[in-house]
């Protein structure tokens, strides 16, 4: 049996959690601009990339960042706007109309109340959502290990911890001589941690 995640207390999640805060101003944005306009393609509209790069504050992902690669962005050049998006369909608070992904009821009662619907996100992120380069059996593998994961998580947030700290001891087999090198070997790792 999965974990169940609870959010527990009175933390505000939009502060911690840039996932949730990019899938609220995603329909914030959506709602107030009767959807979003897509490319032939159907991917999200160089307008609507540029301004979820000013909005979004996704750490490793800020404007400055991404504009210091591309003069021009494309949601391809943005990759926390596919999880948004995923995450969005997947959980049907976004629905196409007119050729326009535009909030639905649910996704509205989302922007009321994004606190109330963290669990589900939470959940479904960890367990079902298939990440670009994922394969489902992947998933699956991976479901197996998330209660020790999360324990471990849990354990270590209390006291804080970086990123390197908990790769280091999430993944103890692999020692590596210098940070750099643990940084390449673990990189789709701590990915997923991030």
């Amino acid at each position: 049996m999965l974990p169940e995640i609870r959010l527990m207390g009175d933390v505000d999640v939009t502060a911690v959690s840039p996932l949730l805060r990019g899938m609220i101003v995603t329909i914030s944005y959506a709602d107030t601009h009767n959807g979003i306009g897509l490319t032939a393609t159907g991917a999200m509209n160089r307008k609507f990339v540029h301004w979820a790069t000013v909005h979004f504050d996704w750490p490793g992902y800020t404007s400055e960042d991404l504009y210091r690669m591309n003069k021009v962005l494309n949601q391809a050049d943005m990759p926390p706007l596919w999880v948004v998006r995923d995450m969005l369909r997947y959980l049907k608070l976004f629905c196409r109309k007119k050729r326009s992904p535009a909030p639905t009821k649910r996704g509205k009662d989302f922007l009321a109340g994004p606190h109330a619907f963290f669990d589900l996100i939470a959940t479904d992120y960890l367990y079902a959502y298939i990440h670009h380069g994922q394969t489902r059996e992947a998933v699956r593998n991976r479901m197996r290990w998330w209660h020790v994961f999360l324990n471990l998580i849990n354990m270590k947030a209390e006291t804080g911890c970086s990123l390197d700290e908990l790769a280091n001891e999430l993944y103890p087999s692999e020692s590596y001589p210098e940070l750099a090198e643990m940084i390449v070997e673990t990189w789709a790792e701590r990915s997923s941690l991030r």
